[in-house]
């Protein structure tokens, strides 16, 4: 029997120095292959294998990931990509026809390819489209023949407050430029991290405790708790985390608060790692939004320099580094322990809970996790008081929050308030009312997993507890929806989004939200059957009971909400055949 040799060939040079650059870590694999697929616009085979050959892990790791994330492309395409956004705001803003004309102009242009995507996160600018990296909206205010030759939108002026609002994490808007630490400075930032470093760990925590501060990114767990459970963890290192992975329609407030001060979050940031005991955080932001990661690399170098983050802070002996870890697109690396796998280099699927990431996160260790808006609101806590920041509102929830309210009103947009306020006065008192011929049929409150709201409910009272009443306030979004829009039309757009955000991980999300989305598709298209409606009804409850996560578990909001109160349109739909 003849022994064969097996020779492989060397791997690119292309390929190695990438690796190189971020020394050898397995952990950066989804920001080499983004590296590798800007230079080259497609993951090719062999690049996939030389990458996993020169980290030393397995190929199938490496073809894992590259698969999972929506912005990674095994197949050739062309070098210039424009992503249309095809989420729910962008569809009512006439997202539908933007996408056509697009198709249209560049159809036949080799140098253009055009992909339908799921919501870029620039809600406030429907419809919105991303042209390579740059984000652009709205469409329909310029000529799509101009997206080829660098037409940017500049963003939605968010510097002069509406009446009635109370500003806190906004107070500074306006005022500060993103890009100039000294600017920060003058209006107090860092500030907080100053008076931290005068009290003990213990003291800060308590300090976040008392203010009732509630988690932002939709959950509303207690910030301090958290903080807490964290720092009496016994292992170590501990690992602050911010989740700025802004990926469910009709959310965009973090991107806000990143593009007009950075700082803020990176202070925030820094006086947990303080209280918990961490020297070590991560920023994980979606990968739709580098503009915003640019300017977070940029405001972490300037902190560094003027010694607020980095080695012995102002003199202080406490260390503590920032770095940012770009996604590629993922909606389910929002749930913090799928966020956790993508940072160490795997596909962001969740974990199994308990054990929770406070007693065992990042590489198994003690990790902090909060939300971009979280992390924003440490700063006036510590400068004014936990008794200051009680008193901003009179509701169970403490604070102010930051509301997107979008739809068929006068001022669409992004405002901060305190928490109680009711729909009606989210339309009327901070959204100008609706607008001229509409009258308001249902809103989609919280988020695109929040609740169908009826007429009735206009005036209950929204905190995290409104929820029980058939009010969600989540994230804090609001779709306000007249007479002119099916709420059958914005479910199925709804699920449409989940089928294709779901991770696959388990049956009853992979397979549910695609057999719901089928159903509605059905119906929506003259294809209704009777039946059609018990079965969403029963595919919801299995959604919420089974499923593995909090994707395929939030689901069933805003189906069983649409389902109760505006059934006889569902059942009209079942009776309606072409």
């Amino acid at each position: 029997m003849t022994n064969k040799r097996i020779i492989f060939r060397p791997i690119a040079p292309d390929i190695s120095n990438r690796v190189e650059q971020h020394q050898g870590n397995p952990e950066a694999v989804l920001e080499i292959l983004s590296d590798i697929q800007a230079q080259k616009d497609y993951l090719k085979k062999n690049d996939l294998i030389d990458t996993a050959r020169s980290l030393n892990i397995p190929p199938n790791q490496v073809f894992g990931v590259a698969s999972f994330y929506s912005m990674m492309s095994l197949a050739p395409r062309t070098k210039n990509l424009i992503r249309v956004c095809d989420g729910p705001v962008c569809w009512l803003c006439g997202g539908d026809r933007t996408r056509q004309e697009v198709e249209h102009e560049f159809t036949g242009d080799a140098n253009w390819s055009v992909e339908r995507t799921s919501c870029l996160g620039l809600c406030d600018q429907a419809p919105a489209v991303l042209v390579n990296d740059h984000q652009v909206g709205p469409v329909a205010d310029a000529e799509t023949k101009n997206l080829s030759k660098g037409s940017l939108s500049v963003g939605v002026d968010y510097s002069q407050p509406r009446p009635r609002e109370v500003r806190v994490m906004l107070a500074n808007i306006g005022e500060i430029h993103p890009s100039q630490l000294e600017s920060a400075l003058a209006k107090g930032i860092y500030r907080g991290l100053t008076l931290a470093y005068e009290r003990s760990p213990m003291e800060v925590i308590a300090q976040v405790e008392a203010s009732g501060l509630s988690g932002r990114g939709g959950a509303g767990f207690p910030v301090g708790r958290k903080w807490r459970f964290t720092a009496q963890a016994q292992k170590s290192p501990k690992y602050v985390i911010c989740n700025a992975d802004e990926s469910e329609p009709l959310i965009f407030k973090d991107r806000i608060l990143i593009n007009t001060n950075p700082h803020q979050i990176l202070e925030g940031m820094a006086i947990a790692g303080y209280a918990i005991g961490s020297e070590e955080g991560y920023i994980y932001i979606r990968g739709e939004y580098e503009p915003q990661a640019q300017l977070l690399e940029q405001a972490i170098l300037q902190a560094e320099q003027a010694g607020w983050l980095g080695e012995n802070i102002q003199g202080t002996g406490h260390r503590f580094h920032i770095h940012v870890h770009r996604g590629a697109g993922a909606y389910i690396c929002g749930e913090e322990t799928s966020l956790i796998e993508s940072l160490e280099g795997k596909r962001g699927e969740p974990r199994t809970r308990p054990p929770y990431p406070p007693t065992a996160g990042y590489h198994n260790l003690p990790t902090l996790v909060n939300n971009v808006e979280s992390y924003a609101a440490i700063h006036a806590i510590m400068v004014n008081g936990a008794e200051w920041y009680r008193s901003l509102s009179n509701a169970a929830t403490p604070g102010t929050k930051l509301y997107m309210v979008l739809g068929h009103i006068n001022h669409p947009g992004l405002f901060e308030a305190p928490y109680g306020l009711t729909l009606r006065q989210i339309i009327d008192d901070f959204g100008g009312g609706m607008r001229q011929g509409s009258e308001f049929h249902f809103a989609l409150a919280g988020g695109a997993a929040g609740l169908f709201v009826p007429p009735s409910l206009l005036d209950v009272p929204i905190d995290y507890a409104s929820v029980a009443k058939g009010v969600s306030i989540g994230a804090g979004a609001f779709l306000i929806c007249d007479q002119g829009v099916s709420p059958v039309d914005l479910l199925t757009k709804l699920l449409y989004f989940f089928k294709q955000e779901s991770c696959g991980k388990c049956t009853p999300c992979r397979v549910g939200t695609h057999r719901a989305y089928e159903i509605l598709h059905c119906m929506t298209h003259g294809q209704g059957k009777i039946g059609d409606v018990q079965e969403l009804t029963e595919l919801a409850d299995e959604l919420h009971d089974a499923s593995f996560c909090g994707l395929g578990q939030s689901v069933p909001m805003p189906m069983r909400s649409a389902l109760a109160h505006f059934s006889s349109e569902f059942i009209k739909l079942e009776m309606q055949q072409e």
